[in-house]
């Protein structure tokens, strides 16, 4: 597996976009949006679990204009400085950064032209938004505590979307779900999943006070194969 870093350069200056490639060399590309902990090692480890899978993976980071190449510890210290960080971000540029980026990976010679976006958090919230303005061929939003605020956009995602919450999610509470259950209703591109018994980040296997071992198995085993559906390698 190669790994490198590019630069995407916009109207006001310019950011790292880590990018990770397949053994085979090429493949669909997958926008991997960060979570408030930054292009970390969470991030990097996913992003190698999808280049396993044949993907070409990019990781911008979104945080350049705030706080560039930000990493923070999965500990109680780290959470409270990242959310820090994450409320002087302005949420429409970092969407049109991940726009660019995006665009970015589509161009590249190891990119076969089909594309998708997966992320998790404040991503999840990021790439959902995005797939509502940009062409894409599959988006996944994991717990995007932004979403249910925004089922309005949902009419405007054309792409197959699989969004993914916990039920048990402190942050995003029951019936805050069961708002973006109700908008996905009858919705042929649109697949929710909720692990019930998980709360918010239950994926996320590098913070303790969130990872849910069992649900974070299942509904990874579930995100994948809707990738390889609506993003296929061949």
């Amino acid at each position: 597996m190669e790994a490198r870093t590019e630069t995407v350069t916009v109207a006001d200056g310019s950011f790292d976009l880590h990018l990770w490639l397949p053994a085979s060399g090429g493949g669909p590309a997958v926008l991997l949006v960060q979570e408030i902990f930054g292009v970390g090692p969470y991030i990097r480890r996913v992003a190698e679990d999808l280049a396993a899978l044949g993907y070409v993976v990019g990781a911008p980071d979104l945080f350049w204009r705030i706080e560039p190449h930000w990493e923070a510890e999965h500990t109680e210290a780290g959470t409270m400085a990242s959310m820090e960080v994450a409320s002087r971000l302005d949420f429409t540029h970092a969407v049109s950064d991940a726009a660019m980026a995006l665009a970015h990976l589509r161009a590249l010679p190891e990119s076969t032209g089909r594309s998708g976006a997966l992320g998790f958090c404040l991503g999840g919230s990021i790439a959902y938004v995005l797939a509502a303005s940009v062409e894409m061929d599959a988006l996944l939003s994991f717990y995007g505590s932004g979403v249910p605020d925004a089922v309005g956009l949902m009419e405007k995602i054309s792409c197959p979307a699989l969004l993914v919450f916990g039920g048990s999610d402190p942050y995003i509470p029951r019936d805050q779900v069961a708002k973006v259950e109700k908008a996905a209703a009858g919705r042929p591109n649109v697949e929710m999943y909720v692990a019930e018994e998980a709360g918010h980040a239950f994926h996320n296997h590098e913070a303790p006070q969130f990872h849910h071992p069992e649900a974070a198995r299942t509904a990874w085993a579930h995100a994948t194969a809707f990738l390889r559906s609506h993003l296929p390698l061949t």
